[in-house]
């Protein structure tokens, strides 16, 4: 559990990376990413960005290497923005929770719709 300070950040952190990915990135590789989560270590030094990317696994491979390529630069934009004493080392994952999600709800719709079958044969 996050304290209160780490939260806060791991929320800032958020909402600044993805304007960044949104408006500052031009890498060719980065695909449709969100940033979905964040998690920010109590001492505040390190950061887990969860991301979820549209695509096949090639975009998905090819966004994470051009977030990785360009985490100074991002880590540069937050210290800019946010004025944090020090900025939290970045290490971005990607997070297929939405996706996973997505593929459960497919999967209880099919089942309903079995169900209706039967009931109704």
């Amino acid at each position: 559990m996050a304290s209160g300070r780490a939260a806060k950040v791991a929320e800032a952190i958020k909402e600044e990376v993805s304007d960044i990915l949104a408006n500052k990135m031009k890498d060719p590789r980065l695909g449709f990413v969100s940033v979905v989560k964040v998690e920010v270590s109590r001492d505040l030094r390190h950061a887990k960005v969860g991301v979820s990317v549209l695509g096949d696994v090639d975009a998905k491979r090819n966004t994470l290497q051009a977030l990785e390529q360009a985490v100074g630069f991002i880590r540069s934009e937050l210290g800019r923005r946010l004025r944090l004493r020090h900025v939290p080392e970045l290490k971005f994952r990607l997070d297929e929770s939405i996706e996973e999600g997505v593929r459960i709800a497919r999967l209880l719709e099919e089942m309903r719709g079995k169900k209706a079958e039967e009931t109704d044969g």
